[in-house]
């Protein structure tokens, strides 16, 4: 046998057979030994196979599964540009395509990751799938073709490539003009952990959604929830790791003098200020940064600590967190004192 010499034909009840993945390529059928003639005449009205998409086939009558559309989606939109060829088998052997430069996002991801707020996949009429802006797709069928300039790193989700939580919310959002169903998942992705707030709003910037007014205002209520469910764990933090108790949210003043900015938590004996930082990267979010840098280094100088904490810190590290503040307290002792401040309710 030479390698030119073509693969022995499969028979086709082998192909669909029970305990398979049913849905293939017409270029991997080819492969398989089976001649487009055979698949045209598989895919004749009544026949035991259809076309499902363009150059992708379900090898079984009836309506396809939710598992065989997703799989579909991703051929179809997984064929190396301008051939038709399928990409390689995955190293499992199993046959099946490592998906590359394409993965499930909009509402059928949100599914995936297991938001209680989004359709089940049989009811959706169309999956979502995202390409590389240069990829000569169109949607098709069941499959709605995103496209962006830079992808993310896809999440294996059940063996799929299923965009990350912020960047699906992001592709389903760009289709909805429902503002309750709008809130209603961003408010999901921040109460269920699946993401931080600022990440949701980063995607909305570079996806330019933000100028619309429903889309604005689901995130401000969207980053007023995910500073409160902070603000809890911060509360927790102290209290579960035995942190001597601050005084929460004062502002602080020189007597006499200017106003130096609000804090989250202050221990004034050792002149320690911790700050949750809570900004999302909105168009304005050089100056705000200017203004957070200039409020540190004045309590810098005034020889207060400032301990910065995000909240995806208190979510994934917050023994490491709660070290650092105990670590900024003890060290206290070993410092010049700190200029006197009134320590104001906010």
């Amino acid at each position: 046998m030479t390698h030119n010499t073509p693969l022995s034909p499969r028979p086709l009840h082998d192909l669909s057979g029970r305990g398979r993945l049913r849905v293939m390529t017409v270029a991997q059928l080819r492969a398989h030994g089976v001649s487009t003639a055979q698949v045209n005449e598989q895919c004749t009205p009544g026949g035991p196979w259809q076309q499902l998409l363009p150059g992708v086939v379900l090898l079984h009558p009836g309506p396809p599964t939710s598992e065989e559309r997703l799989h579909a989606v991703l051929r179809y939109a997984a064929r190396e540009r301008g051939t038709g060829v399928p990409a390689q088998p995955g190293a499992d052997g199993s046959g099946a395509p490592a998906h590359p430069e394409a993965m499930i996002t909009g509402l059928a991801a949100l599914t995936l990751h297991g938001f209680s707020s989004t359709p089940p996949l049989p009811s959706l009429d169309v999956i979502d799938v995202l390409v590389p802006r240069m990829r000569r797709l169109r949607s098709t069928g069941c499959a709605r073709i995103v496209r962006g300039v830079a992808l993310p790193v896809p999440e294996q989700v059940t063996g799929l490539p299923v965009a990350p939580v912020a960047r699906a919310l992001a592709d389903a959002v760009a289709g909805l003009a429902d503002a309750v169903v709008v809130r209603r998942l961003m408010t999901e992705a921040v109460r269920g952990a699946y993401c931080e707030p600022a990440a949701v709003v980063r995607e909305l910037n570079q996806a330019r959604l933000l100028s619309r007014p429903h889309v604005v205002d689901a995130v401000d209520s969207l980053l007023a929830e995910g500073r409160a469910i902070a603000e809890d764990r911060l509360y927790r933090m102290v209290r579960e790791y035995g942190l001597p108790d601050p005084v929460w949210n004062v502002d602080l003043r020189l007597p006499g003098g200017p106003y130096l900015g609000g804090l989250d938590a202050y221990w004034p004996e050792q002149a320690v200020a911790l700050e949750l930082d809570t900004r999302a990267p909105r168009q304005n979010d050089e100056a705000q940064w200017s203004e957070y840098a200039r409020k540190r280094e004045h309590l810098e100088r005034l020889g207060i600590t400032v301990v910065h904490i995000t909240p995806r810190k208190l979510r994934d590290s917050v023994e490491q967190q709660a070290a650092v503040v105990r670590t900024a307290l003890m060290a206290a002792a070993d410092r010049e004192p700190a200029a006197y401040v009134a320590v104001l309710p906010r």
